[in-house]
């Protein structure tokens, strides 16, 4: 098997690499004004210029639990984003997401001055969700855990991937009922379009994102000024010696997460889903990965996973 040409986006490195640097910002802000323009609730502007925010997010008291994000930004106009990647299954993932939402809310809130008291007006939040993989209320399985049948995503159902959750008045027609909130959620494994039959240039992003590390030269639909950017800055060959040390240690701890939660859902864990990640964070911790990229990835706190 031929040796990879470009950085795999599923990987940390190679995801901050892309859109988690100043020198890459254009990156990011090309792919969110692609991703929104394709929204048919959420209405924005187009992003112009973003800034970066510190993605470490702590809790009012020790005991509070923090949030790390990939990608933590607000526009000039004071819109938030985070934008996270997530290569392997979770099964609270979308409760994941609320809760780390929660954190850049509360902190949007003015404390009392002796002049000004706060009128809890909100600025607008928006999480992107980038999934390796699929709900799981979207797949069947047999008894033992395996994969049953795999998601077959109709044609007349080309956007499935993608879900976008806003607050809604559902005895008004679903009618959006706030429009400072809202989730998108992308399921890559269901984006099946060839490179042929991308047009547009979301669909071309979405391409990008699935298929980068698979590709050895850039395709000829993807000539834009943009997309010759995230080529030259994944391409490995170019990376200093301590980027390409960074990036295969990403690579490893990518490949030894899937293959031991792989493993394990395979050999038909029945314990539920919160013994089934601490067998998995056991393992992880066993192999000797971080405590943090552990909790990232199985949902489970610091302190459960050392006391493993």
């Amino acid at each position: 098997m031929a040796e990879a040409r470009y950085i795999n986006p599923y990987t940390d490195f190679g995801f901050k690499k892309l859109f988690g640097t100043e020198l890459n910002k254009d990156l990011l802000i090309s792919f969110l004004n692609a991703l929104f323009s394709k929204s048919k609730k959420i209405v924005l502007d187009e992003i112009t210029d973003v800034q970066y925010l510190n993605s470490e997010q702590l809790g009012r008291s020790e005991a509070d639990r923090k949030a790390v994000y990939d990608v933590y930004c607000q526009t000039k106009s004071g819109g938030k984003f985070i934008v996270e990647m997530q290569n392997a299954f979770q099964q609270f993932f979308k409760d994941r997401s609320v809760f780390y939402a929660s954190f850049p809310i509360r902190d949007m809130a003015k404390k009392d001055t002796a002049n000004e008291r706060w009128n809890y007006e909100l600025q607008p939040l928006y999480t992107v969700g980038i999934l390796n993989f699929v709900f799981k209320d979207d797949v069947v399985l047999s008894d033992n855990g395996k994969i049953k049948k795999d998601v077959v995503v109709s044609e007349e159902s080309e956007d499935e991937f993608r879900h976008d959750a806003m607050l809604v008045d559902t005895n008004n027609g679903d009618k959006i009922f706030y429009k400072k909130l809202a989730f998108i959620y992308l399921e890559m494994p269901k984006f099946k379009k060839t490179i042929e039959q991308c047009e547009s240039f979301y669909d071309k992003w979405m391409f990008v994102l699935q298929n980068l590390s698979r590709l050895m030269e850039r395709p000829k639909e993807l000539q834009d000024r943009i997309f010759k950017k995230v080529f030259e800055q994944a391409e490995i060959a170019k990376y200093t010696p301590e980027e390409h040390f960074a990036y295969e240690e990403s690579l490893k701890n990518m490949r030894d997460f899937n293959s031991i939660e792989s493993s394990a859902r395979n050999e038909g864990i029945r314990l539920g889903e919160k013994q089934k990640a601490l067998e998995i964070a056991r393992n992880l911790k066993t192999a000797g990965m971080d405590i943090s990229f552990i909790a990232q990835n199985t949902g489970l706190t610091k302190e459960e996973i050392s006391k493993l």
